[in-house]
């Protein structure tokens, strides 16, 4: 069985953010995108699989499936699983970790799947095969088994994209950059306006706002897991980082971030240094009471309150809710605004005319909800 071409490529993305992710990769210029459950589909060769993992903002992970097919009981998984073409995709010095799911499926049991599969890879490529619970291994085979229909699937990310080996300072819940990216795109922010963030924490949504406004490759700084496969063409991957490094561009653009934690403040213009956008951001250790807005044409202020789920007393937080509501309603006129909470309730309590929400995201066992205004009157 030889690998489909173009290959089924698979961004994942939280549910509800499906849509939002298949417009950031109709911008890049990928061809038939398609919003699916769980996230976005496109067709290419192994280039889009490299630019998606170097260029998405949203995606939490990028897979490429290599095969489809029946398969109604174990035998016949083990023989079909061993025409795939693994050897024009694994080495054979590279440890493999094998994940199944089954689904109304006659095949039931999840570990007897990936095991046949891990052997079928083993004994076809000599690659050693990591137990499923190990952490050890460079690659990962998902195979999902769904009423009988099995889909083999390589994860070309690795480490979930949301890790970019440039935010080593966190806050106590920070929102991850594969939730700010969208958040911001669906405020309409492309990378003009200036972002404002009271309450920014460890500096994800200014930050986040930097590298659009400049055109950085979030990937820029982290490895892959496709680095390790048989088929990576390590010229090409050089040159296509390097071309990432090469269409940063110049810009005035500029983002304020406000906090009343002196640690935060430290934090995020240290990731912000790490990201390379310390020059076009300002941070400031300031209570909500003290926001105002920068000087110049107005913007999109971006917040990710404390939700009182995990952090604060929700008692507490409607009067913190309804002060940044007070604030933003007197000074932050022709401005628009994004927050981002688990509770309806204390996103109610500013105050604020937020226009109709769209379903919430999963995050960190949560569901969480972007309100978005106009701009203010």
């Amino acid at each position: 069985m030889t690998l489909p071409a173009p290959l089924d490529i698979f961004c994942a993305c939280p549910p509800g953010l499906e849509d939002t992710l298949a417009e950031e990769m109709r911008t890049l210029g990928f061809a038939g995108v398609a919003a699916v459950p769980g996230g976005a589909r496109c067709d290419g060769g192994w280039d889009v699989v490299m630019q998606a993992n170097l260029w998405l903002r949203g995606a939490t992970r990028v897979l490429v499936r290599i095969a489809e097919f029946r398969a109604l009981h174990l035998a016949q998984l083990d023989k079909r699983a061993r025409k795939v073409g693994w050897a024009a995709l694994l080495r054979p010095d590279v440890p493999v970790r094998v994940e199944a799911t089954c689904r109304k499926s006659r095949i039931y049991h999840a570990g007897a799947a990936a095991q046949r599969v891990g052997r079928a890879i083993a004994e076809t490529t000599g690659a050693p095969v990591s137990d499923p619970a190990s952490e050890s291994a460079t690659l990962r085979v998902l195979v999902r088994i769904d009423d009988d229909l099995c889909t083999i699937s390589i994860d070309s990310s690795g480490a979930a994209l949301h890790q970019r080996g440039l935010k080593q300072g966190m806050g106590k819940a920070p929102l991850r950059e594969t939730l700010a990216a969208p958040f911001l795109r669906q405020c309409g922010f492309d990378g003009a306006e200036p972002v404002a963030d009271p309450m920014c924490g460890s500096g994800t949504f200014v930050i986040e706002a930097a590298e659009i406004a400049t055109g950085l490759a979030p990937g820029r700084a982290r490895r892959f897991a496709f680095e390790q496969l048989a088929w990576i063409d390590a010229t090409r991957w050089s040159a296509l980082r390097d071309a990432a490094s090469t269409t940063a561009r110049a810009s005035r653009w500029h983002g304020y971030g406000a906090d009343r934690d002196d640690g935060a403040i430290r934090m995020a213009r240290e990731n912000a240094e790490r990201a390379g956008v310390a020059d076009m951001l300002s941070f400031e250790r300031q209570a909500i009471s003290a926001f105002a807005p920068p000087e110049g044409p107005p913007g999109l202020v971006m917040v990710n309150p404390p939700y009182g789920a995990r952090i604060g007393n929700r008692k507490l937080l409607f009067a913190l809710y309804g002060s940044l509501g007070q604030v933003l309603r007197d000074r932050f006129s022709g401005w628009r605004v994004g927050l981002v909470t688990s509770d309806g309730g204390l996103a109610k309590a500013t105050g604020l005319p937020f226009l109709p929400s769209d379903p919430p995201v999963p995050h960190g066992g949560l569901k969480i909800t972007l309100h978005r205004t106009a701009e203010l009157p």
